[in-house]
């Protein structure tokens, strides 16, 4: 999926709008989690070409050559040539995830992505004075 706007924008203006979005975003009902809608949302409101889950990269293959492990970041941005992970579990349960981004830097080194764990939005969220964000902050 991808919508098709125009007129970068800062990546923190980015963050600062997608903690206090808390709107859906209409006829979008195939995203892993309502976070990764939330952050579609504030692309769009700021104008931000996206796509969704675009690209799956290769981390581990087996002897034979078979993909054994992979990662597909969840947005790509294509006028900032970034691709942005969100992710939403606790920090105790993200170690496997850091693994194949630790992987995917190494063999990829020319792909730019960034990640907001958890920890990060609920930090943002106190330091902006705002309500905590319901799906966003995980239980």
């Amino acid at each position: 999926m991808s919508r098709n706007c125009k007129g970068p924008v800062p990546f923190q203006t980015i963050l600062l709008v997608f903690v206090s979005s808390h709107a859906s975003l209409e006829g979008m009902s195939s995203f892993a989690h309502p976070t990764e809608e939330t952050f579609a949302r504030l692309l769009d409101f700021h104008r931000l070409a996206w796509q969704y889950e675009p690209r799956t990269f290769a981390v581990e293959w087996d002897e034979a050559g078979t993909v054994r492990e992979a990662f597909t970041p969840d947005f790509f941005l294509p006028e900032l040539d970034l691709y942005v992970e969100l992710t939403t579990m606790k920090q105790s349960l993200v170690r496997h995830k850091n693994r194949k981004l630790r992987l995917l830097r190494d063999l990829y080194p020319e792909v730019n992505i960034r990640v907001l764990y958890q920890k990060d939005i609920e930090d943002l969220l106190f330091k902006l004075g705002l309500a905590p964000f319901q799906h966003a902050v995980a239980s």
